[in-house]
């Protein structure tokens, strides 16, 4: 592809490809990440500087999400969930963000400001102080809408998590999936449907996460490209199989229902309020239950992480009837604008 398309933009393998091409290969390696932390030699949705015994942890994200509005939230509840997840993933606590808010000329100021307030209102709910930002607005037609850009900060004592699972690790999902990806979806798509999008912050994971940080190897929040987007990227970085069991990933009726109709596998789609770690499979069981009583009571484990000397770097889905099909990355456009 010589010219940029909406699949560079969908977090599937084009948008892996796009970033090789136009930013992992030139940054010489030595400037991929400040010493001793974490860069983009390490591909993840944060970075982090070494400071005394810990870390600050740094994340950016820009949302576009078409349309604004949605069942369950707004561009700007996505656009604070999103910034504080992405930190807590990494096992950092969030302290505070930044935001640069582009806006259609046009654009109605009342709705504008429900969406500040919605984002603001999630960060100060979950103490998060919105130290700095920028506005500006571009002509009509320049912009669809509003594109929310931000900056999320967080501290970290003692190491992150890097996303590296280990052989003999379980897959561990703290919720259904697809949700946010499927009500996006069926609004493209001009359907009525019953599902809310599960976008909200993953704070409540923080105490998980710190108790059990030297068991927990990988931890994500599948957002763009949904769970088979995440589980191949693991596989694909430590040179692993990951298998999932088919019939235990919890995925609503609803969801399957729209995904099924737009032909498209539900495990592509965007989930903006759900974690996926990697666990030491000695306290998987334990991890499971600590994050139901943490509020999260749909969690499970889907799968594990194997070593193959034959096959590396892909992903097995066991079917409902025992045979297995290769859960492959998603490709294409599939529901551009979903983040």
């Amino acid at each position: 592809m010589e010219r940029i398309v909406l699949a560079h933009g969908a977090g599937g393998v084009e948008t892996s490809e796009i970033l090789q091409r136009l930013i992992f290969s030139k940054v010489p390696p030595g400037l991929k990440r400040v010493e001793g932390g974490v860069g983009i030699d390490f591909p993840d949705d944060a970075a982090a500087i070494p400071v005394g015994d810990g870390y600050i942890v740094i994340t950016t994200d820009s949302y576009t999400v078409s349309p604004p509005y949605f069942p369950g939230g707004n561009i700007g509840t996505l656009a604070a969930s999103g910034t504080i997840n992405d930190v807590v993933m990494m096992g950092a606590r969030p302290i505070a963000a930044l935001d640069a808010i582009i806006v259609e000329e046009g654009f109605p100021v009342k709705t504008l400001e429900d969406i500040v307030e919605s984002m603001i209102s999630i960060f100060a709910k979950e103490g998060v102080a919105l130290i700095g930002g920028d506005f500006k607005t571009m002509p009509k037609g320049q912009i669809d809408g509003v594109v929310i850009t931000t900056v999320g900060i967080g501290i970290s004592k003692g190491h992150v998590i890097v996303d590296k699972p280990r052989e003999g690790d379980k897959i561990v999902v703290t919720d259904f999936v697809g949700d946010h990806g499927g009500v996006i979806l069926a609004n493209r798509l001009g359907l009525e449907t019953n599902i809310v999008s599960d976008v909200k912050p993953l704070t409540n994971l923080l105490p998980v996460l710190e108790k059990y940080r030297p068991y927990i190897h990988a931890a994500r929040d599948p957002t763009r490209g949904g769970l088979a987007m995440v589980l191949n990227d693991w596989a694909k970085a430590t040179g692993t199989v990951i298998v999932v069991d088919q019939g235990k990933i919890k995925v609503r009726d609803s969801t399957r229902a729209i995904a099924d109709m737009a032909g498209i596998d539900p495990l592509y789609l965007a989930s903006e309020g759900v974690a996926v770690l990697a666990v030491d499979a000695t306290v998987a069981e334990e991890i499971v239950e600590e994050l139901k009583k943490a509020g999260f009571p749909e969690a499970y484990i889907a799968g594990e992480v194997r070593k193959s000397e034959k096959y590396k770097g892909i992903v097995l889905a066991r079917t409902e009837v025992g045979g297995y099909r290769i859960l492959e990355p998603p490709r294409g456009e599939l529901v551009p604008r979903i983040c």
